[in-house]
């Protein structure tokens, strides 16, 4: 690996040992072997280097949200069996220890404060919603319509912020994926009345 390589694996290490707030650019210069002057060479700023490693470290859970991750992988697309199934797998990823969305509260709470990393991150969680449409929905993420990110998008990664939310807060009455699918039901059910 180069030095770019280091610094990003010595960053995500440290992002989950510390905490955004508490890594300085020294604890990664340490972490990944590498000199204070190549991170601003590689990455512009520490804040920069921090967004990109959180980046990467939620990029590498996403596989483990797919329906394929912690069951059969046979529920039909688009199905409210599909919903339980991925949000299953989402919430199975929460309940880890040191879980990494403890470290995404942290950075939404410091959004003002650190403008251009919430900048970036912004566009990547316009990626995310775009990712999530075919975990639930099927098909091929490079397919994904602007239309599609803007509603149904957006709408599992508001579950998903809320989601976060809760574990982090309190676990023990954050829901499960079988409330969450009979919440939907009950939504679709008084709906269509």
């Amino acid at each position: 690996m180069g030095h770019r390589e280091d610094l990003l694996e010595g960053a995500k290490r440290c992002l989950l040992e510390k905490g955004f707030v508490r890594t300085t650019a020294r604890d990664i210069v340490k972490e990944s072997g590498t000199n204070l002057a190549s991170i601003g060479y590689h990455y512009g700023s520490k804040d920069k280097l921090l967004a990109e490693a959180y980046v990467s470290l939620v990029e590498g859970l996403s596989d483990d949200f797919s329906p394929a991750a912690g069951t059969a992988g046979d529920t039909e697309p688009g199905s409210v069996d599909r919903f339980q199934e991925v949000w299953a797998n989402i919430i199975g990823t929460m309940r880890q220890p040191a879980s990494l969305w403890r470290l995404s509260m942290e950075i939404v709470a410091l959004g003002d404060q650190l403008p251009t990393v919430r900048d970036h991150l912004a566009q990547a969680q316009r990626d995310a919603k775009r990712g999530l449409i075919p975990l639930f929905l099927g098909g091929r993420e490079e397919d994904v319509p602007e239309e599609d990110v803007d509603s149904a998008g957006q709408f599992y990664n508001t579950l998903m912020t809320g989601l976060i939310c809760q574990y982090v807060f309190d676990p023990t009455t954050a829901p499960t994926a079988e409330q969450l699918t009979e919440g939907l039901r009950r939504v679709i059910g008084a709906s269509a009345r």
